[in-house]
């Protein structure tokens, strides 16, 4: 059952989740590390990694119960997208500083 906390949650997630492709896009294209922060890469990762972890001990915590009653697995999914896209940029951020680094 959908609760007004998870749809809230849900919609957090995706309105983060809207800015990365843009930003890998962009990054991609600008084949520079230029404006990029590894450590700001690193927090927001750390901080989904953690938004995945609090819904695997919520699962634990409800053990007897089915996980898909237990934890909404909808937002879980948008925890784990948003990793994808945040890790992903992080490698197009090494690729870019490769890049500038052959171009010196």
């Amino acid at each position: 059952m959908l609760t007004i906390a998870s749809f809230l949650e849900m919609i957090m997630l995706i309105c983060f989740g809207l800015s990365w492709p843009i930003n890998i896009a962009k990054a991609w294209k600008a084949r520079s590390t230029r404006g990029i922060s590894v450590l700001f890469y690193s927090f927001i990762l750390l901080g989904y990694l953690v938004g995945i972890a609090a819904k695997l001990v919520l699962i634990a915590y409800h053990a007897p119960t089915p996980w898909y009653e237990t934890v909404h697995w909808y937002v879980l999914f948008f925890y784990v997208l948003n990793t994808l896209m945040v890790a992903a940029g992080v490698a197009i951020y090494f690729r870019n500083r490769a890049l500038e680094k052959t171009a010196d």
